[in-house]
């Protein structure tokens, strides 16, 4: 598989190293057990001539080129906050990338970007109507920025059609893992053995849900109340009237801030509450799932499973 690593100026030093490293890793796993895998070539691209990381290091890249490979990866650029990272993707390289982006994708290659990344594919257009994730803390703004994609960042990745995009930071490992998945399962779960990487489906158990909260004072004060009454249940019209607002203007705010409407934000508290108490104390399933507002402990384990594809057994293990 050809694969065109698409570096930029700033680019995350974790995340290009993570992604090298992984395919450079299954590489060595090909010929340690034998098996019959095609190897990765890694190709460094680039829309200038010298890149240097984030942190200041140099990376000798190649000029990128109209020949599309098998796949692209594009790693995070290292703007971590909304004003910087606007400022960024200003940038004439970031233009040009989008430009080298559609042509590798009109020649068929899988398009995939973590992290940040996502702000880069996503400027290009090739998202538009397109289900993707990004970086959990910056989800208001890609929302706001790119109206026109269907995002969905509580998933560490997301597929649609020949786009792969991952979450924040560390999904950069989850993104290569899952592109050696497509060329072999065995070879995917060697490499993830070797680099100890355990399987992360979702993102939700990461986020800091305040730092999105906080942004905005309907948000939180919708927040507040519906901390104070997980167990005895949702109803929108109480919601509105607690916070002050109408219910239309209360869902489009949760909309807009957390990507939910309020009943979904609603249980997510219910499983923050859960998964808290799973962790410091001894009580039941049952017990736990009472104290949140649900009448069984299998309610509570289908809705884990389904929003953190975490079992109790994982949750509390991971305590």
């Amino acid at each position: 598989m050809r694969v065109n690593v698409l570096v930029l100026e700033g680019v995350f030093d974790l995340g290009l190293s993570a992604v090298l490293d992984a395919f450079q890793t299954a590489n060595e796993l090909i010929e340690l057990s034998g098996l019959a895998v095609p190897r990765f070539e890694l190709r460094i691209a680039g829309v200038r001539k010298a890149v240097r990381t984030s942190q200041g290091l140099t990376v000798p890249v190649n000029a990128a080129g109209w020949r599309a490979p098998d796949c692209v990866v594009v790693p995070a650029i290292g703007f971590k906050m909304p004003g910087p990272l606007e400022s960024a993707l200003a940038r004439p390289d970031i233009r040009d990338a989008g430009a080298s982006l559609r042509q590798w994708a009109r020649g068929g290659a899988t398009m995939a970007a973590a992290c940040i990344g996502t702000f880069v594919m996503a400027e290009s257009g090739l998202l538009d109507h397109q289900h993707a994730t990004t970086t959990w803390w910056l989800a208001p703004l890609f929302r706001k920025r790119y109206p026109r994609v269907l995002l969905d960042e509580s998933n560490m990745i997301v597929k649609s059609g020949k786009l792969v995009t991952a979450g924040a930071a560390l999904s950069h490992i989850d993104l290569a893992l899952w592109l050696v998945r497509g060329a072999s399962p065995t070879l995917a779960s060697l490499t993830a053995k070797y680099l100890i990487v355990d399987s992360r489906p979702s993102q939700s158990a990461y986020a800091l849900t305040d730092h999105l909260v906080h942004s905005d004072p309907v948000v939180q004060r919708f927040e507040s109340w519906a901390r104070s009454r997980l167990k005895q249940g949702f109803s929108l019209d109480d919601a509105a009237k607690a916070v002050g607002s109408s219910k239309r203007t209360l869902a489009r705010r949760i909309q807009t801030v957390l990507g939910k409407s309020p009943l979904s934000y609603f249980q997510s508290l219910r499983v923050e509450r859960a998964v808290h108490l799973l962790k410091t104390s001894s009580a039941s399933v049952d017990e736990i799932a009472e104290r949140v507002g649900y009448t069984e402990g299998s309610i509570l384990r289908v809705l884990l499973r389904r929003r953190l594809g975490l079992g109790i057994k994982e949750i509390r293990r991971a305590a």
